[in-house]
């Protein structure tokens, strides 16, 4: 045997999850994540429109969703590329909390989708958020999407340092799209 020793002891399993997500089931397994989120939220995506959500049989903008979050003392913070359009703006002006109580920036570069739900799991794939990526579009009218879900320690904090980077402008001082830029962070 070589001097080697060998370990008859089981290593402890993981308790780490990666899941794949497809289609219509990024709405059950984010928008209903984000209902669930206690501490922290974070949200990274290129486009964001007028969500809505069910609530028992009836629906809801995602906006009266992130709403009660910010009531409930989640902090909030949302970094997307373009500002959103007439109906998402309306919707938000129907949510007073959301004024000082989410965090915004405007980033024109940003294109990654991530979530980050309470620092503990991410969501990193393709889905905006927007009815046709994460809502209830109808399976013959919403996008194909698929993103990973994943509470692995690494994974989780990768998302967090892209975001976080992107959050604190760590890229806008050597920015080449500072003339798209509404409201630089730096």
């Amino acid at each position: 045997m070589c001097g080697k020793k060998i370990s008859l002891t089981k290593e402890k399993k993981s308790s780490a999850q990666f899941r794949f997500i497809s289609n219509e089931n990024h709405y059950e397994q984010i928008i209903e994540r984000i209902k669930s989120v206690k501490k922290i939220l974070w949200i990274g995506t290129a486009d964001i429109k007028d969500l809505y959500v069910k609530d028992g049989r009836k629906t809801k903008p995602l906006l009266e969703v992130l709403s009660d979050l910010v009531k409930n003392g989640v902090e909030i913070r949302l970094i997307h590329a373009k500002e959103p359009g007439r109906a998402f703006r309306e919707d938000f002006d129907k949510y007073p909390a959301l004024i000082n109580g989410i965090e915004r920036q405007l980033c024109p570069r940003v294109h990654f989708k991530i979530i980050i739900f309470d620092l503990k799991t991410a969501y990193v794939g393709s889905a905006n958020l927007t009815g046709a990526g994460l809502g209830m579009k109808g399976e013959n009218t919403r996008n194909f999407e698929a993103g990973i879900l994943s509470n692995d320690k690494k994974f989780v904090a990768d998302a967090i340092t892209q975001f976080d980077e992107v959050w604190m402008g760590k890229f806008c001082k050597t920015c080449r799209r500072k003339q798209f830029c509404s409201d630089p962070i730096l």
